[in-house]
Parts: C-alpha cells; structure tokens; sequence
C-alpha cells in the first residue's frame, strides 16, 4: 500500500505524525486536510488517516492506513476469447471422434459406397430404358458417378440419422450423465457453449459427407473406368472439372445436415434424455420425407427441409442449377437460424439441475 509522510492536523488543531514507509504507493484522505508523497516498487491508492502517493514499475493493491489499489508494468496474460472458444471447440471435437459409437458409424457411412459400387460392378447398372434413377445407369460407364449414386441413397435417412445421434446427444447426453452443470460452472457462459456444441455437429456433419465423398471417389475409381462426364442435361465436362462438381456436392450436403443438427439441438434443450432428442430428430426427418410424397401437399413440400437433400443433382447440369441450389442453401439457412434461435432461448434460461 502507500508509503510517503504527510501533515494532516485532526479535526482541530495540532498535526499527525508523519507516516512509516511501506513498499508501494498510495494515497489516502483523513478528517484533515493534508498531502504527502512517497515513492516505492509499486503504485497504488487508498484512503485513510492521511494521505499519500507514489509510483514505482510495479502494480499492486493492498490496505493499511487506507484501502488501495493500483496498475504498473507487470502485465497480466489473458487468453482472448477466439482462442478460447477455438480451445473449447478442439476438445469437443476430440471427445467426438475418439466416441466408438461416432466412429462406427462414420465405418459405416464410408462402407455403403463400397458396397454399392460392388452391387454395380457385380449386377450391373441400369440401362437407359429402366425405371431407376438414371444416374446408377451412368455408374458402370465413369466411376465418379458413384459418389452422386452414393449421396442419392444416403441422404434419404443413414446420414440423417448419424447427425441427429451426434447433435441430438450433444445437451441431453451432458444432462443425462450429470457432467452439464460442471460445464455451465466453468467461465464459458452458456451461449459459448452452445456454439461451440452446434459448430462440433457441424464439424461431424462435414467429417461423414466428405468420408462418404471418398469413400465412392476411390471406390468408382478402383471399379470403373474413369473420364470425362457426361451430364444429365446432356453436356460433357472434363474430369479435374467433375471433381470440382463433387466438392460442390460435399459443401451442399454439410450445409443441408448442419440444418438438421440445428434442429436436433433445439430438441436436445428440451430434454434430458438423449435417446428422446434422436428419436425425435428421426421422426422430424421421416415425417418430412412422408408429407413430401403426398400430391394434395404441394403447397408445403417447398418449406420441408428434407426436400432440398437432393438437390445437390443441380451440379450435373450444364450450366449448374445454381437457382435450384440456392434455394435450397436458403431454406438449410433459414432452419438453422429459427431452431439454432429456439435452441438459445430454451438453453439460456433452462434451470440446470443435472
């Protein structure tokens, strides 16, 4: 605290003794009315009996004939928050992919490729003439078809399902075992850590797109001949240019399953049971799957987020289905905001108990 020496008469006549020296600066106000100075390592300020002041290249606080509080040159290091919340983020993502559970199932996500690409190489694709999807029957004549094929089947419901556990456990699961409380104990805040909880689904999201990318990739490669594309509006691109096409696929699909995981997230603030918020992820996708079959909903099938999965076909057209896509980018943003918004509100006023 403040050091220094000074002449403060009491509340009548006569005058104080002089102050001792302390190590450290300070300044203090008594009854009287009376300066003084002092130097030592530090600075500071107080109020007391006397007064005081000091400097020094030190910083420090303390109490003596006064309370006081000072700055200096010793500077204090504080990590910032982008790098905190990136440190957050780090081990979240590493306690994801190190999960069996999450790992068995980016397994099996990159294992349907193969074994479609077998199926074909083995059976054969369709022919021109057939009722299925043409775009199996380009398959068998240029391997990088298969990763359009792949997508066509797997964004129906596996890959669906495998965001919806991982996003779905991400505040329900914390709550089910207890560790959710000890989270929200930590400096944080709980709309950190609501951010960091989607952009870990998100990461997951773009991790199984692009295993399931490469996964066909190879595979086509390995079982098929290999060259320029012939697209389904009839127009051919070369190859390096088909490979860009399929890295388009890849941002449209994350984008389109980072919408879902908003909206598993919001259902896993309603809950403290994981299996609960996944099983009604997955009823959310299926119900809107079956409303988008129906002929007498129309009118509807535009807003339903699955209706958009498969739009990522706008890339075989020559030129690229851009309006198409955008669209589609925009109802995946416009999900995203309402049910990350839902999901805030519901988090940031829960009451914790678990």
């Amino acid at each position: 605290m403040a050091a220094g020496t000074g002449d403060a008469p009491p509340a009548g006549a006569g005058s104080a003794p002089p102050a001792s020296a302390v190590p450290g600066p300070g300044t203090a106000t008594g009854p009287g009315a009376g300066t003084s100075a002092g130097t030592g390592p530090g600075m500071g300020s107080g109020t007391g009996s006397g007064t005081g002041t000091g400097m020094g290249p030190g910083m420090g606080s303390g109490t003596g004939t006064g309370l006081g509080t000072g700055t200096g040159a010793v500077r204090v290091r504080a990590v910032g928050a982008p790098r905190a919340w990136l440190r957050l983020l780090g081990s979240e993502v590493g306690l994801t992919f190190r999960r069996p559970r999450n790992i068995a199932m980016l397994s099996v996500l990159a294992l349907v490729p193969v074994l479609i690409g077998v199926a074909l190489r083995t059976f054969g694709g369709q022919g021109e003439g057939d009722d299925g999807p043409s775009i199996f029957g380009q398959v068998t004549g240029n391997g990088l078809f298969l990763t359009f094929a792949a997508f066509s089947v797997l964004v129906q419901l596996l890959l669906p399902v495998a965001v919806a556990v991982v996003a779905g456990d991400s505040i329900a699961g914390e709550a089910g075992i207890g560790t959710l409380r000890y989270l929200l104990a930590a400096p944080a805040g709980r709309s950190r850590l609501l951010a960091v909880k989607y952009a870990n689904a998100v990461v997951f999201c773009l991790a199984a797109v692009t295993s399931i990318a490469l996964s066909a990739l190879i595979t086509g490669l390995l079982l098929f001949p290999a060259g320029p594309i012939t697209l389904l509006s009839g127009g051919t691109v070369p190859l390096l240019d088909g490979i860009l096409r399929i890295g388009l696929v890849v941002l449209y699909v994350t984008a389109g399953m980072a919408a879902l995981a908003a909206v598993a997230l919001a259902l896993s603030t309603l809950t403290e049971v994981a299996v609960g918020a996944i099983a009604s992820t997955v009823v959310f996708v299926i119900v809107a799957q079956v409303l988008g079959v129906v002929p007498q909903l129309a009118g509807l099938q535009p807003y339903l987020l699955s209706r958009w999965w498969s739009g990522f076909d706008g890339v075989l057209r020559d030129p690229v289905a851009t309006g198409d896509m955008g669209q589609g980018l925009l109802v995946f943003a416009a999900y995203a905001v309402v049910f990350g918004s839902l999901a805030w509100a519901r988090f940031t006023g829960k009451d914790v108990t678990c």
